[in-house]
């Protein structure tokens, strides 16, 4: 591999590293009730009292849980509406018309999922009014609940004996009043500085330099900077234009791109720090995080090396790509010329690790095993750093389910943190792991044997196959990239997509809150020369471990028969 990409990899982790610290502050003090008192504190308690809301009333979780539903049931209804009636609605200069109903449906439950799937094309389908009071509305409240629900999982680990693990509108509120609102407002005056455009004009026509050759273009306008700074810093990752983070309107350039980068991963690696500071024990938070760490990096440079190697099946014809001039180091194909391999690289891993869904490349010309590595981070479950929130808790569980079978090897009561993990938390996390894996498979299973699902793909063979499992994984684990070389604007995938988003969100939300419940209840058992140290390195290995053996044993039958056998392929002719 180049240099240049370990430059590039080496200056992201350190970024990464030093933002933890002031991240992690920033978390534990809205967890602890920030701001209380001054002009935000009155304004937080009228907003309390219009809402008919009493903060000092805690939730159980099933309280929880149901006030997760209803209010996001609501937003997909919000969303669903404000499509369906665009039309005849102001901030619409494009005069666009109505989103049909099956898109409409897959959208809004996409953005209310934290997924952004998006089967359509932004600059062409929604308008500026939908683009604002709906999609990017739900970038907020969708990393809002993510958070919130991380906030619950970690009172489940700390709380005891309590039938409350807090309250959820109240997580909602400062979340997104004291960290996604005025962090997205600085990063958009940034992105602004850039070139990014943020505006209300209709599209603009210019004539190009040669008008007999080539046709007047069409420009798209648009508020873009304000929808992209939480599109990154919440995980969501839906792009205001068509070709998302590689459209020059929405990344103009190798600063920009490396701002998106580093705002997808800022909040879930602040939240590691901030579970071991309200844990007691800083230890903890960073083991977790090096676990991450080192899962990301191990497929940053799987990546970064597949995608800068040639490709056998052109070297007989004499265009390896490696040797030629015009693509030095590897495979162009799909990639923007203003970031080139090694950021475009950098980027599908990061936003394939966390809940992201953002894309500056296209996926689906990623060589065999280049693709692999981006579609197995989100099989899984996206707790590589991950989307926010859902990595923390989802990392979590594979934390419960390791102490578990330690526990089983030595023959003793598994505890994590103070807390017994007994038959109902353990039915709980195995819920919250198996729920995902089950849509994946199944819907691609589904997909591939019927017509109508073969039709949208793009590609035959292995590549096709990809296509449909990557969809699905995407979907499922609340990711929205795709390949793009399948047709997924259609109903069938539109409401098997739909589905797939909804449940591998709120399936699994629900089986945590319900953990975060039964640890909250419990007291804190002391620590005796017995209990298993989980913060150290052993662990750490034990928990990497526990998350690749259930990957591995889960898809690799499914990406042997996609991006395996399309690699062993090319290599078999030449």
């Amino acid at each position: 591999m180049s240099n240049g990409y370990f430059i590039l990899l080496a200056a992201f982790m350190l970024t990464l590293f030093g933002a933890t610290f002031p991240f992690g502050a920033w978390l534990v003090r809205i967890e602890r009730g920030l701001p209380g008192a001054g002009l935000l504190g009155r304004l937080e308690r009228a907003v309390y009292r219009l809402c008919g809301i009493d903060p000092a009333e805690g939730m159980s979780w099933s309280r929880y849980a149901m006030a997760v539903l209803v209010f996001n049931f609501l937003g997909v209804l919000a969303v669903y509406a404000l499509q369906r009636t665009q039309a005849w609605l102001p901030l619409n200069p494009q005069g666009f018309g109505n989103v049909t109903a099956d898109s409409a449906f897959n959208t809004a439950v996409s953005f209310v999922s934290n997924t952004n799937w998006q089967g359509y094309g932004g600059e062409s389908t929604m308008s500026y009014l939908t683009q604002m009071a709906g999609l990017a509305v739900q970038n907020f409240l969708s990393a809002a609940t993510g958070i919130a629900v991380a906030f619950a999982m970690i009172r489940g680990f700390t709380l005891k004996r309590s039938a409350s693990i807090g309250n959820f509108f109240v997580d909602v509120y400062r979340i997104t009043v004291y960290m996604l609102l005025p962090l997205s407002a600085i990063c958009a005056l940034v992105l602004v500085s850039q070139g990014m455009v943020q505006n209300f004009s209709a599209y603009v026509t210019v004539a190009p330099l040669d008008s007999a050759a080539q046709p007047a273009q069409e420009l798209a306008m648009g508020p873009a900077a304000s929808q992209v700074a939480i599109k990154m810093l919440g995980t969501n990752g839906g792009g205001f234009f068509n070709a998302n983070a590689s459209h020059p309107f929405e990344n103009p350039n190798a600063l920009s791109n490396f701002l998106q980068m580093a705002l997808i991963f800022l909040i879930p690696a602040g939240l590691c720090r901030a579970f071991g500071h309200l844990a007691g024990d800083y230890r903890q938070g960073w083991v977790l995080w090096g676990v991450m760490a080192a899962l990301f990096l191990s497929c940053a440079v799987g990546v970064g090396y597949f995608e800068q190697q040639a490709n056998p099946a052109l070297s007989p014809v004499g265009l390896d790509m490696a040797a030629s001039p015009d693509q030095p180091g590897g495979n162009m194909e799909g990639k923007e010329a203003r970031f080139g391999i090694s950021a475009t690289s950098l980027f599908a891993t990061i936003t394939t690790s966390a809940s992201c869904g953002a894309v500056n490349g296209m996926h689906d010309s990623f060589s065999p095993l280049g693709g692999l590595f981006p579609m197995w981070l989100m099989q899984l479950g996206e707790v590589v750093f991950g989307g926010v929130g859902s990595g923390l808790y989802g990392m979590l569980v594979f934390a419960v389910i390791a102490v578990f079978m330690a526990g089983l090897m030595i023959g003793r009561t598994p505890e994590y943190l103070g807390k017994k993990l007994e038959p109902f938390e353990m039915k709980m996390a195995a819920m919250a792991v198996l729920v995902t894996p089950v849509l994946v498979l199944a819907g691609t299973a589904v997909a591939i044997s019927v017509e109508v699902g073969r039709s949208g793909m793009l590609n035959p063979g292995a590549h096709g196959f990809s296509e449909i499992l990557y969809a699905f994984s995407s979907a499922a684990n609340n990711n929205g990239s795709a390949f793009g070389g399948l047709s997924a604007n259609t109903p069938f995938y539109n409401s098997m997509l739909g589905i797939a988003m909804w449940l591998g969100r709120f399936a699994v939300i629900v089986p945590v809150l319900a953990l975060a419940g039964g640890l909250a209840a419990k007291a804190e058992t002391a620590r005796t020369v017995g209990t298993l140290p989980t913060d150290g390195v052993l662990f750490a290995v034990m928990l990497g471990g526990t998350v690749l053996a259930t990957g591995a044993l889960t898809y690799i039958p499914a990406l042997a028969l996609g991006p395996v056998a399309e690699h062993l392929l090319p290599l078999a002719l030449h």
